[in-house]
């Protein structure tokens, strides 16, 4: 697990439906980038994995707003990764009573966002 950074505000997305190899090509398009050039990135990138990582930035950013009283404008995404959860094992019927096993990947997607650079 990554440690956290002085001033640090975090939001964790647990148990999403999706492989965190997905998630990680989003993720690595806006770390290190401010809040509001990360967010025009994830409306416009044609992923699926943006909504639910959408979803925890503007989550992280209504942390740091309402709980350290930081200014949305001069924000920065200081971290951002998935984490691997629980594989969801399904069973699909194959020829000859045969069974094919289905592996349903979940991932914690975690964003950190933290003051930079009044701009």
């Amino acid at each position: 697990m990554a440690t956290q950074i002085q001033g640090e505000v975090r939001a964790v997305a647990r148990y999403i439906r999706m492989s965190p190899f997905k998630v990680r090509r989003v993720l690595d398009q806006i770390r290190g980038r401010s809040y509001r050039e990360a967010l025009i990135i994830l409306e416009f990138m044609p992923y699926r994995a943006c909504e639910p990582v959408l979803k925890v930035l503007r989550s992280a950013a209504a942390n740091a707003e309402h709980n350290e009283g930081l200014s949305r404008g001069n924000l920065v995404v200081s971290q951002a990764f998935a984490d691997q959860g629980p594989v969801l094992k399904r069973f699909r019927p194959r020829a000859q009573g045969r069974a094919y096993q289905i592996r349903k990947p979940t991932c914690h997607i975690t964003i950190g966002v933290a003051p930079g650079a009044d701009s």
